[in-house]
């Protein structure tokens, strides 16, 4: 039986830390080495007998003031076997500072001045012996890797990125010979890393090169270990890798790996579609970013959906006072329940089972649980089946979202942020207008509950959630085709869930109450291309192995997605890539009457004519916006203090 994964990291914990007291043993006998060294050298006949009492009087302090100072500058947070140039400029540092300290504790304390030759002595035989016994080690260690023969049988690995995670990942695969995996080299794009030797392995080129690398060494696998490579550079790693039918997997992103265990290996996995879009990610600071919650009672609508169920995650890793969880699915609320106690050990968690359309149900749940801050994102989200349900995706979508933000201003939560979509962009489509009347009850809630801070954040197409195009591509592949794309030109804007509940949690502190926040989410990727990318991961060829079919776009399906309404203009932010939606002020007490007329068909289950009341609400607004003078407010005055460190995040299909 193999022994169970806390106990191997309980002895890894213990190896490292008796690694690192005999890193400061040896180093106590440097130090002290060298400062005896220092007055010999000094004086050729014999040190005097003052300063032989100098000497022994001030030897102990002198070794365990060095030894502080070397650990508060980090020398012993790395084993020595990993040391690079970056360190010696931390050796150096430290050295100097203990010299310094030596100079100042001398002559402040000392009844006998301390020769000037002993303390320049002193420096530099403490940073020579210091720093050349850390280079030492890894030379030692590196010339016993190079002469160890690859293990019969196992797989020879090309590791891309010489770097912390590549070093990492070849730590595991010599710690671990049971994997059967060894590499042979590594492949960086750091042109100062060229033909060099890292951990025992050659450079042997770059990203660029990496065909005739592939060439040369002919490795069984490939493994991307750069958690924050660009798509670009997975892209064109896979593509070189699939040519040759060599297998390529990667190491998490930086998302993936902030959550996960310590074992890289076992980390390593299949390239995602997500992992060569070719955007770049956007980098996470969500203990700053997400330290407005902490301490704070927070709830989660829609919490055991795919955008509910992270923000849920991530939420907890600022450890609110309380997590109110919140959705009408029994299996998903208590899926994300047990995650988080079991796997994320966040136990203060409160499960509620309840309908956001039943506006009784919600002020019970607000006013026992008085939330301070509420992520609205339940939803109903596939565009098809809302087009067959008319009445329910408005039920759910809209006047759910007017009671739900209804019942945050009575209990006078703090903040309130609406997860919406960029189909509410000039809809065509139910989902998309049932989004777009979600937006105008939550700016119609702030008029009327001024106290409560409103916003609603739209993107794009979230990679991997439900109504997804992804998973159904995966599914058409793994079926053996065809794949089918509506139109050979369709674009969409993609992102990863992680990044899509950064952009929600930072827009919550972020612009003016009542904002529309937009990502800036680069180039639209097209459909066809994804399709294409999808096929290759999957190891065949698009339009060879695998058919791709165009059938043609459905009624309200557009071709290219917008980001902004015809009476929104961009408005940049504290955040870097986010904007606001700026447009001409919605009058509240129109939105309170449109709302009491869709309300009234809703309930009377009358489809058709909530079409129309729908078509005829886009009408007046449009008409509303005309008349109205171009430098009139856009929302109500009074911005919240925006925290400036931020990040964006990232979606992927349509919310």
């Amino acid at each position: 039986m193999s022994p169970a994964p806390d106990s191997i990291r309980a002895r890894l914990a213990a190896s490292v830390s008796a690694r690192r007291l005999v890193q400061v043993a040896i180093d106590a006998g440097l130090v002290a080495f060298a400062y005896w060294l220092a007055f010999q050298l000094r004086f050729d006949v014999g040190v005097p007998p003052r300063y032989e009492r100098l000497l022994e009087s001030t030897f102990p302090a002198v070794v365990i003031g060095k030894l502080a100072i070397f650990a508060l500058f980090g020398l012993y947070h790395k084993l020595w076997r990993f040391v690079d140039g970056k360190d010696f400029g931390a050796i150096a540092r430290a050295v100097v500072l203990a010299s310094l300290a030596l100079v100042g504790g001398l002559f402040l304390f000392s009844p006998t001045d301390p020769p000037r030759g002993v303390i320049a002595l002193d420096f530099l035989l403490t940073l020579a012996l210091v720093a050349a016994s850390r280079f030492l080690v890894r030379a030692l260690s590196e010339r016993r890797f190079r002469s160890v023969a690859l293990p019969a049988g196992s797989r020879r690995v090309v590791v891309v990125g010489a770097g912390f995670g590549g070093q990492s990942v070849v730590r595991e695969m010599r710690l671990n010979p049971e994997l059967g995996n060894s590499a042979v080299g590594f492949v960086d794009d750091d042109p100062r890393k060229r033909g060099m030797r890292v951990g025992g392995l050659k450079v042997l080129g770059t990203t660029d090169e990496l065909p005739r690398v592939l060439d040369d060494v002919e490795p069984d696998e490939v493994i991307i270990a750069i958690p924050s490579a660009p798509g670009i550079v997975r892209q064109r790693v896979v593509t070189a890798c699939r040519a040759r039918q060599i297998a390529v997997r990667t190491l998490p992103t930086v998302f993936e790996l902030l959550s996960g265990g310590v074992n890289l290996m076992r980390q390593i996995r299949e390239v995602r579609v997500e992992d060569v879009l070719g955007r770049e990610p956007v980098r996470v600071e969500l203990g700053r970013v997400g330290a407005f919650m902490a301490d704070e009672v927070v709830l989660v609508t829609g919490a055991g959906g795919s955008i509910g169920s992270e923000l849920c995650r991530q939420i907890a890793r600022v450890a609110p006072r309380k997590l109110v969880l919140v959705d009408s699915g029994e299996h998903a609320l208590f899926e994300i329940r047990r995650e988080l106690g079991e796997e994320r050990h966040y136990t203060s968690a409160a499960s509620v089972l309840a309908d956001c359309r039943d506006a009784t149900r919600m002020r019970e749940v607000f006013l026992e649980h008085r939330p301070s801050i509420v992520f609205h994102a339940a939803a109903y989200k596939h565009v098809l089946l809302m087009e067959e349900n008319p009445v329910e995706a408005v039920r759910n979508n809209a006047v759910a979202t007017r009671i739900v933000a209804a019942a945050a201003g009575e209990a006078r939560a703090m903040r309130f942020v609406l997860v919406s979509t960029d189909k509410a962009v000039a809809p065509a489509t139910v989902m998309g207008a049932s989004k777009l009347l979600a937006e105008w009850a939550v700016e119609a809630a702030q008029h009327r509950y001024p106290a409560t801070s409103y916003r609603s954040v739209r993107f794009g197409n979230v990679l991997g959630s439900s109504g997804s195009v992804v998973p159904i591509f995966r599914r058409q592949i793994a079926a053996g085709g065809p794949v089918t794309v509506t139109d050979a030109e369709m674009t969409r804007y993609f992102m990863t869930i992680p990044e899509a509940v950064q952009l929600i949690i930072r827009s919550a502190v972020l612009g003016r109450r009542g904002d529309v926040f937009v990502l800036d989410m680069g180039d639209p990727v097209r459909i066809i291309d994804l399709a294409r990318n999808m096929i290759r991961l999957s190891g065949r060829e698009p339009d060879r192995d695998i058919a791709i079919e165009v059938v043609g776009r459905r009624p309200g399906e557009k071709l290219h997605e917008e980001l902004f309404n015809f009476d929104e203009t961009p408005r940049p932010t504290a955040a870097d890539k986010i904007v606001a939606a700026e447009r001409p002020a919605l009058d509240p007490g129109w939105v309170e009457e449109a709302f009491a007329r869709v309300e009234e068909l809703v309930y009377n289950g009358d489809a058709a004519a909530l079409a129309a009341e729908i078509a005829r609400l886009a009408s007046e607004r449009r008409d509303q916006v005309q008349e109205q003078p171009r430098d009139e407010p856009s929302r109500l005055p009074g911005a919240d203090p925006a925290l400036v460190t931020g990040v964006t995040p990232t979606v992927d299909r349509p919310l």
